[in-house]
């Protein structure tokens, strides 16, 4: 009597949503996730933002390590109230006491609730129980929806609101960059081979994508790679 052996099945590697901006935190994060063993799934948001150049800078950082990117469009001119969208002018020159200690003017209102929302929509869609987002509360902590409670907060909302979260295959939300300092965030990438000439970071980039060298984000992004002790990649106009 004859008998077929079936192949062992081969299975698939287990898919993560990156909140992918295109900038050096979330660069950072998308080679965590894979090298945390996933296969990662970015998501870029085009929400009207005067940076524009960033979505171009997450399909670059996507393909250096062969990630998939979605991008998706929500218009928040539309409510304006930060210098990122809305006709306001980007702070510039800060001392970085003042950039941690007060909500700046480029915080978009429940910016990081919407971008998290949305990722757990794509979760569900490809089956995936693991976000990761960018979040620093050392470096940023003028921003609420970059703590710890938030996110621990949304995660549990977001399990309790979902189909997958009420039938025990809900979403993980992970920071892995929630308690690292801009120079560690840099040691860490590097170390993950990513290439963060690639990223944008600035706030008010020129037409041409060169970083202003003077708003917070540049501020902070150019103190991490003096600190971190490695060559800043970054194109200043």
């Amino acid at each position: 009597m004859h008998s077929e052996r079936s192949e062992p099945a081969v299975s698939e590697t287990p898919k993560a949503v990156v909140l992918l901006s295109g900038g050096l935190d979330s660069a950072t994060c998308l080679a965590v996730a894979k090298r945390d063993g996933f296969a990662p799934v970015g998501l870029a948001v085009d929400y009207g933002q005067r940076h524009r150049c960033e979505l171009d800078a997450s399909k670059r950082v996507a393909e250096t390590i062969h990630a998939d990117v979605r991008t998706i469009r929500v218009d928040l001119r539309a409510f304006g109230g930060s210098a990122l969208t809305d006709d306001i002018a980007v702070p510039k020159d800060r001392g970085e006491s003042k950039i941690s200690s007060e909500i700046p003017i480029t915080y978009v209102p429940a910016r990081n609730l919407v971008f998290l929302s949305l990722a757990t929509g794509l979760c569900e869609v490809l089956g995936a129980q693991n976000l990761y987002i960018g979040v620093n509360q050392l470096d940023y902590s003028g921003y609420p929806d970059c703590r710890g409670e938030f996110i621990a907060s949304f995660q549990s909302t977001a399990n309790l609101a979902t189909k997958t979260g009420v039938e025990g295959k809900g979403v993980t939300v992970r920071t892995p960059l929630i308690d690292l300092t801009k120079a560690e965030i840099i040691g860490l990438g590097t170390e993950l081979g990513v290439d963060y000439g690639l990223t944008v970071s600035c706030y008010d980039p020129t037409p041409e994508g060169s970083a202003c060298g003077r708003c917070d984000s540049c501020t902070l992004r150019k103190r991490g790679f003096e600190q971190a002790g490695i060559p800043d990649p970054t194109r200043y106009a």
